[in-house]
């Protein structure tokens, strides 16, 4: 157990019937916010009139900018930013997926920076101040409505996917109805379940601490319910304890609460996976269902003994060596993730294997923003031959 600071102040509304609420919440950041979503799924569900009629009660007046895309891109967001800045909105609320929330944190910075809010990204500043940030989500995957990250694709010049991290980034309150959560297509629902999977992941198999039980444990655990959660909700989508569990489960994945005290870690698979969602525009999820089976494939030929305890305790692996229980884990998972319709290869997402070199420069300079040195070009190309 390593040393850490553990602090997330993001209010959580969880449950049935509680979107109303959200515009007395609002109340107490200012009179005038900027609502941010994506395209027409909120009017269609009734969450966008709902959140109005709350926002008008509570004498909150609301700015639309909608538009917001699955890989939410810069171009977007800095038109979010002039008309936060023309309007003077107090606060902004997002409400959808977690690709409208990154995009609601963005432009929260942006509205009080003068510089390019770019640079933010790519670390050549940093930020001071942001607006307050609100959500209300209704599709769970990437834990933004309770951490201090934004990621955002710049679509105008050099075609990067970066997130940057700022404790004021933190929502001051996201309301969560899995309630809303049950017209999500099940296809959308497995690429969730993926990325949920990859938060818990990350921090798992890259800290360099020999023996986190506590996290470890949670992160097994994790694991398996977002899999017994998937499997409810193909069954049935309107499955409340599926759905709501999927929901929370979502939610602490990636909030700081895994990797508190497992010390420095590294999110390679992410890093292997913004230049897929940002050159092709895939699906996040289905982008990382495609890199994880190579990473871990990678590195458990330097050492299969944190695979092969992911085998024993996720899908109960116990016959064979270390290197073959490991080996057997990863076609688990890897067998797992094409069961539920997500691509675990190139040719699946239909990614030409002719253009790893050009993906491997953009992972590459996502690697150098990040620290990740030790990825260099040659290694990257070696990581992305084993997704063909």
């Amino acid at each position: 157990m390593d040393s850490f600071t553990f602090q997330n102040p993001t209010k959580i509304i969880f449950g049935k019937g509680t979107i109303p609420q959200i515009g007395a919440e609002a109340k107490t950041y200012g009179t005038k916010g900027m609502l941010v979503y994506g395209r027409s799924s909120i009017k269609k569900s009734g969450v966008f009139d709902t959140v109005k009629k709350s926002c008008a009660g509570a004498g909150v007046k609301i700015v639309e900018f909608g538009g917001v895309r699955p890989n939410p891109v810069l171009s977007h967001t800095r038109k979010g930013i002039q008309l936060a800045k023309k309007e003077k909105v107090q606060f902004i609320l997002g409400v959808g997926g977690g690709s409208v929330v990154d995009c609601s944190k963005a432009i929260a910075a942006g509205a009080k920076a003068r510089g390019n809010v770019w640079d933010f990204f790519t670390g050549k500043a940093k930020m001071k101040d942001a607006l307050p940030v609100l959500a209300v989500l209704t599709l769970p995957a990437t834990s933004s409505e309770m951490n201090d990250a934004t990621v955002i694709t710049d679509d105008e010049e050099t075609k990067q996917k970066i997130g940057f991290r700022d404790p004021a980034l933190y929502p001051k309150v996201s309301i969560l109805d899995p309630t809303t959560t049950y017209t999500v297509p099940l296809q959308y629902t497995a690429y969730a379940a993926v990325d949920v999977i990859s938060h818990l992941i990350e921090g798992y198999f890259t800290c360099k601490d020999p023996w986190t039980p506590v996290q470890d444990r949670f992160t097994e655990g994790q694991v398996r319910t977002i899999i017994e959660c998937y499997e409810r909700i193909a069954k049935n989508p309107e499955d409340w304890q599926g759905r709501s569990t999927f929901m929370w489960a979502a939610t602490i994945a990636w909030n700081g609460l895994v990797v508190a005290g497992v010390g420095a870690y590294g999110v390679p698979m992410h890093m292997l996976e913004h230049p897929l969602s940002a050159l092709y525009d895939i699906a996040h999820g289905a982008g990382l269902a495609v890199v994880i089976p190579a990473w871990l494939s990678w590195a458990a030929k330097k050492d299969p003994s944190k695979m092969a305890q992911f085998a024993e305790a996720v899908f109960d692996i116990r016959s064979g060596s270390t290197a073959k229980k490991a080996a057997k884990g990863i076609a688990a998972l890897k067998g797992w993730f094409n069961k539920i319709g997500s691509p675990t290869s190139f040719k699946a997402a239909n990614i030409p294997g002719s253009d790893i070199p050009r993906i491997a420069d953009n992972a590459r300079e996502l690697a150098l923003v990040w620290g990740m040195k030790d990825y260099t070009k040659a290694v990257i190309e070696e990581l992305y031959r084993l997704c063909l």
